[in-house]
């Protein structure tokens, strides 16, 4: 994948966001750490807190009239929304003109819902993966093989 010199890397999952700049070349990629967050996000089964809804005793023992809240997911979700957040904020203050989002297929499509028209603009890739546990070469090579 090309990745220009100052291009803005955004490598990003549920729980975890880096802000990466390419201080490299196409070639020769040196991504720098701009910005790191990790946020804390229980398995949903420590964060609920009662059982589902009513339940029907003709549908079958069990069942819920109602689906059970994921709060983690929501929780993941939210994130993705508070980087799409950041991104705007950054485009609009043209912090970046070519931006790369680096995400797991559930995050990018959040991520998606909530790009605002200047990042949609200055977008030049997406690679469907998680890399938020990997180290900078790895991320870097990942970039590279991409195509």
């Amino acid at each position: 994948m090309h990745v220009p010199h100052n291009a803005m890397v955004v490598v990003a999952d549920g729980r975890k966001m880096l802000f990466l700049r390419n201080e490299g070349d196409n070639v020769h990629l040196n991504l720098q750490v701009e910005r790191k967050r990790v946020q804390e996000n229980p398995d949903n089964i420590d964060q609920r807190t009662d059982a589902p809804g009513r339940a029907f005793s003709s549908v079958g023992a069990g069942r819920s009239a109602y689906e059970e809240t994921d709060f983690h997911q929501l929780e993941e979700d939210r994130f993705a929304a508070e980087t799409a957040e950041l991104l705007k904020k950054r485009a609009l203050n043209n912090d970046f003109e070519s931006l790369i989002i680096v995400a797991p297929p559930r995050t990018l499509g959040e991520l998606r819902k909530h790009y605002h028209k200047e990042v949609s603009e200055r977008l030049t890739g997406e690679i469907d993966k998680t890399l938020t546990g990997h180290p900078i070469p790895e991320i870097e090579q990942a970039l590279i093989d991409a195509d």
